[in-house]
């Protein structure tokens, strides 16, 4: 009798023993924890695949476009930045420039000299890449024969040009300021009509 239940405790004792590691190999483990693991991703480890544009599926999208994206927000606060807030009138004491065989055919940005496009400013006061309006040019001759709109592009500085001047560039010789001509040594209404970028259109 005694025999019979030695036999039966060991094989209670062994069934016992092989559930309890069932329960052991079938529970989920978890992993080690890593520093690398819980970090930040990178920024190359965040950034989206190069997508093909349309029409071409070999070609990778280039990853900026040559030309930026419109934002006006962006530019009205860089204009309040750079005090060239649109709107804002200035009354500037006007002096006329042209080319010269002294004269650089270029402006202060390295962009090329528009004739009676290119205003010379103080360039702190009125800063450059100012859009002006100045209505006393409204209907002046052109070079090209057209009729000026009134818009003028900071472009240029110069060492006589101080606060409450400006320089308005008419071309190619004494000449070409005669249709300015009216204008000279007087004050201008000039009006802050905006930003461009880069060199002022020809």
């Amino acid at each position: 009798m005694s025999r019979r239940l030695a036999c039966l405790a060991a094989t209670l004792l062994a069934m016992s023993a092989s559930a309890a590691f069932a329960d052991t190999a079938s529970a989920p483990t978890t992993p080690a924890t890593s520093s690398l693991a819980t970090a930040a991703p990178t920024a190359a480890a965040v950034a989206p695949a190069p997508t093909a544009p349309a029409g071409d599926p070999d070609a990778a999208t280039p990853a900026a476009s040559a030309t930026p994206a419109a934002d006006p927000l962006g530019d009205l606060i860089g204009s309040v930045l750079n005090n060239a807030i649109p709107g804002v009138t200035d009354y500037l004491k006007a002096t006329l420039y042209h080319a010269g065989r002294r004269m650089s055919a270029l402006d202060s940005l390295g962009c090329k000299v528009v004739p009676m496009r290119t205003a010379a400013v103080d360039g702190v006061a009125l800063p450059r890449h100012t859009i002006l309006f100045i209505k006393d040019t409204v209907g002046m001759t052109m070079p090209d024969g057209s009729k000026h709109d009134g818009y003028w592009y900071a472009s240029d500085v110069g060492g006589a040009i101080h606060k409450g001047r400006i320089d308005l560039f008419t071309g190619d010789g004494k000449g070409s300021m005669a249709p300015l001509m009216a204008l000279n040594l007087t004050t201008l209404k000039v009006i802050r009509a905006g930003v461009f970028h880069g060199c002022p259109p020809n």
